[in-house]
């Protein structure tokens, strides 16, 4: 049987879990496989992480971040490489 779960039942799984309760006799109470709740807590986390209640969201925006501080330093080098063709150093002080 493939049934569709809410996100609202999954973290409720997901908390019960973090409160103790076994994983098996979950998956034997609501009818999902072990594979399923370890999936699911890969995707939602942790509900102990309270803070954090959209984990996925902060791993995006956080490679995002990654991304752009390398963009940023290709940039200055660039631009450093081009101040030292240049004879500039950017300094103020251009003679």
């Amino acid at each position: 049987m493939n049934r569709r779960y809410s996100e609202e039942q999954i973290r409720m799984y997901l908390a019960e879990a973090a409160n103790g309760v076994p994983v098996r006799e979950l998956c034997a109470r609501y009818g999902f496989s072990d594979a399923s709740f370890y999936g699911w807590r890969a995707k939602y986390g942790s509900p102990r992480q309270a803070d954090a209640p959209d984990g996925r969201r902060i791993r995006q925006l956080q490679e995002e971040n990654a991304r752009l501080k390398s963009m940023l330093a290709d940039a200055l080098l660039k631009l450093e490489l081009l101040r030292n063709r240049t004879g500039r150093h950017g300094n103020g002080k251009d003679h």
